[in-house]
């Protein structure tokens, strides 16, 4: 059974942030589970929401009230991140991700859907929208770079390689939690509201982060740019003003290969955009879905 979860008056409570309230779900996505959170409202157009690379569903917890009037919100846990299935032998592809979002799109019937897809959830959106086109109406990619470097290939791998770290207490681990990439401008106390969602009790009693490393140590180069001959959709870039990782070329490149595309930048943000200033991201996402 779904369950129902508020947030607490000591849950993130900074300035314009406020989580939403939501019900946590799992779909089949042929042999992984996937778990998602639904945020209301049912019977309106969908929206679906994709994290990043060792993140989760919650990233997207202090956006949803912002679009829940005029859209039924839900935010999906890739395999090996969250609460959705880890995969023995490992396969953390692009392609793998994608095909997981056409059968869970499938599975809830999702159609002229809003997709959201931020970091690596950006170029997972992207392949996506490119691959299995016909559902998503309008593709948002949410500072994403769509051909990270060798060097940065690399430091991925070798973080992903070591073993984890477990540590003793909850509170520990949650006391030492940071955002990573990017210099994190969200309040201190929307940082610990991700934190305490983003660990989980292990055999023994000890605490670990809630995705498996092997999605680190796996991590493939791609270069996502020539996607974009593929999408024919309404699409947009949404830079943070702190962040390079949508820089004027790979915009110019994008824009080259589909025309529609369009770039907002969200002020007061870096890497982590929807934690960091959600108020303006909704504004200026809410502004392009007008169009449509």
């Amino acid at each position: 059974m779904p369950s129902q979860t508020e947030p607490t008056s000591n849950d993130a409570q900074a300035d314009a942030h406020h989580p939403a309230p939501y019900t946590s779900h799992f779909v089949q996505a042929g042999a992984v589970k996937l778990h998602y959170l639904d945020y209301g409202t049912a019977g309106l157009p969908a929206m679906l929401c994709i994290h990043g690379g060792a993140a989760h569903a919650h990233w997207f917890d202090f956006i949803a009230p912002g679009f829940t009037d005029d859209y039924h919100v839900r935010s999906l846990d890739l395999r090996g991140h969250g609460d959705s299935d880890a995969v023995e032998p490992p396969s953390y592809f692009y392609s793998d991700y994608a095909a997981d979002v056409n059968k869970a799109v499938e599975k809830l019937d999702l159609r002229d859907f809003v997709l959201i897809g931020h970091s690596m959830g950006g170029m997972v959106s992207l392949l996506y929208a490119a691959t299995y086109p016909g559902r998503a109406k309008s593709l948002i990619v949410v500072d994403t770079s769509v051909n990270l470097p060798p060097e940065r290939i690399a430091k991925l791998r070798d973080v992903g390689s070591k073993p984890p770290r477990d540590y003793d207490t909850k509170e520990e681990m949650v006391s030492r939690y940071k955002l990573r990439p990017g210099e994190a401008l969200a309040p201190e106390a929307v940082v610990r509201y991700i934190g305490s969602r983003s660990v989980k009790q292990v055999e023994g009693g000890k605490w670990r982060y809630k995705f498996d490393r092997s999605v680190y140590a796996t991590r493939e180069s791609m270069d996502g740019r020539p996607l974009w001959d593929k999408i024919r959709i309404p699409a947009l870039l949404v830079k943070a003003d702190h962040s390079e990782r949508i820089s004027p070329e790979l915009y110019a490149d994008a824009k080259a290969r589909a025309p529609q595309v369009e770039l907002v930048e969200v002020s007061n943000s870096d890497h982590h955009i929807t934690l960091d200033n959600p108020a303006e991201f909704v504004q200026k996402v809410r502004g392009f879905l007008r169009k449509g």
